[in-house]
């Protein structure tokens, strides 16, 4: 992307997990950037410890001075989570300034480069994070945009320069393709990866068949001559004229080109045996572990290694090196307490089979213990599209806490509340609490096994709650 015309970037909705790192990308780039969010956050606390200037106040009056008198200089990006009624980004639209979504940057971006974009509605995250990390163990240079806080980098942007170039003549660019508001069709990669096809974000789409079409779109996106890596299960088809390759477990010796088979839980980790065959060279690991636990992960590992040994050809040892030392991603899979008497795990699950597949792994690794789940239902309209599905997963755990369904975007649907949902679901001890009443019974009850899930705002009980058992 070409910004020797900029000298200022102002964004609508800074806070966002992808909007911040395109913030850091621009800081780094030398511009002067800034922006509004709507409520105080870490992530917006951490930019402006680096610097960059964050408004919380949408009137007119605190739109930067820059915006109006220096147009051209002015690089306005917004995310499509901004309410349309918001008044800097009517003012904006009203006056004919040229605004840009944060997927049409991203894409402009990484264009040019080797591009390497991770897809599904689960995976994704912690796919093309452990995809950067393994990156940088065996000393590749490249820029990664990820959709969460990596717990080895502490950061959602890295830029990494003190290692080989992979490529004479061109970067390597790591990023996360989102299909929220059909964003993944301005991306161009060399390599996808598409981890799962769960039907979501039907507010958007409207039907199921909608939501599938868009991710073969996403597959015509990819350059000429580039690969397509999909979860073995995804059964579509796919564009005659891509190489499609596939990965995934082999429990059931259906051998995709990329493989693995778990082996055992020991010592808090899940260990797991891999085989890829493509193109042309076979590796056969042996008793390899994820720094992150979960039988989903030992699927996202799948992925990251077929992607870095096999079709990018790098150092075995230094990879599965990487992959022990893997530490995930903020809010996923993250223990926020763990001891022999508890344990406290944080996860961004927010929809049926993301919740089934932590429930499952968490009940593998600690099978005596008595597990009580929070969760915070995202969005009225997901609540409604799957309440069947919540019903049923929702029910695994040996005690379920629901809060109020966070609206982030929407307003509210009648008839659809987590009162409504609860009454849904099957279970003998389930309650409906405030934040404050999960602060009161986790301070007098302290679970032994303690999941908080949701993509909403439950993460504001982290820390509060991780207190409460520091302080015994």
């Amino acid at each position: 992307m070409n910004i020797s015309g900029y000298q200022h970037v102002y964004f609508l909705g800074i806070g966002g997990i992808g909007m911040s790192a395109l913030a850091r990308y621009f800081q780094a780039q030398g511009l002067q950037v800034s922006g509004y969010d709507k409520t105080p956050g870490e992530l917006t606390d951490a930019l402006q410890a680096e610097g960059i200037q964050v408004f919380f106040d949408e009137s007119l009056d605190a739109l930067p001075g820059f915006v109006r008198t220096q147009p051209e200089q002015t690089l306005l990006i917004y995310t499509p989570a901004i309410p349309a009624t918001h008044p800097q980004l009517r003012y904006l639209l009203d006056g004919g300034y040229q605004l840009h979504k944060r997927s049409e940057v991203l894409g402009l971006i990484s264009r040019d480069s080797y591009c390497i974009a991770v897809a599904g509605t689960h995976g994704k995250t912690t796919t093309s994070t452990l995809i950067a990390w393994l990156l940088e163990a065996a000393g590749i240079n490249f820029t990664a945009f990820l959709g969460g806080i990596s717990a080895n980098f502490h950061n959602n942007y890295i830029h990494k320069t003190n290692g080989r170039n992979l490529f004479p003549d061109k970067p390597i660019v790591v990023l996360e393709a989102d299909e929220f508001d059909r964003s993944f069709h301005r991306l161009s990669p060399d390599i996808a990866v598409i981890t799962a096809i769960d039907p979501d974000h039907l507010d958007i789409y409207e039907t199921a068949a909608a939501f599938y079409e868009a991710f073969t779109e996403f597959s015509r996106k990819i350059k000429p001559n580039g690969k397509l890596l999909v979860q073995h299960s995804l059964k579509q088809a796919w564009p005659e004229a891509l190489q499609v390759l596939r990965y995934g477990m082999d429990q059931d010796h259906a051998a995709p080109d990329f493989c693995s088979r778990f082996t055992e839980i020991a010592d808090g980790n899940f260990y797991f045996d891999y085989g890829g065959h493509v193109p042309g060279n076979v590796i056969l690991e042996k008793h390899l572990h994820c720094g992150l636990p979960g039988y989903h992960n030992i699927e996202n590992a799948t992925a990251a290694l077929a992607v870095t040994c096999n079709l990018l050809n790098l150092d075995e040892s230094a990879v599965r090196q990487g992959l022990s030392d893997f530490r995930g991603v903020k809010r996923r899979f993250e223990y926020l307490v763990k001891r022999q008497d508890a344990v406290v795990i944080d996860d961004y699950a927010h929809h049926p089979e993301e919740l089934r597949a932590i429930l499952s792994s968490v009940r593998a690794l600690y099978p005596d213990k008595k597990l009580t789940a929070i969760f915070q239902p995202h969005l009225f309209s997901r609540t409604r599209d799957f309440a069947q599905g919540f019903a049923e997963v929702l029910s695994m755990p040996d005690e379920l806490i629901l809060m109020d369904i966070y609206p982030a975007r929407e307003l509210p649907i009648p008839g659809i509340s987590s009162q409504w949902l609860l009454g849904q679901i099957a279970h003998a001890q389930k309650s409906l609490l405030s934040p404050q009443a999960i602060i009161n019974k986790v301070t007098s009850e302290k679970p032994e096994l303690l999941l908080l899930l949701g993509a909403g705002d439950i993460d504001r009980l982290s820390h509060p709650v991780k207190n409460i058992y520091e302080a015994v």
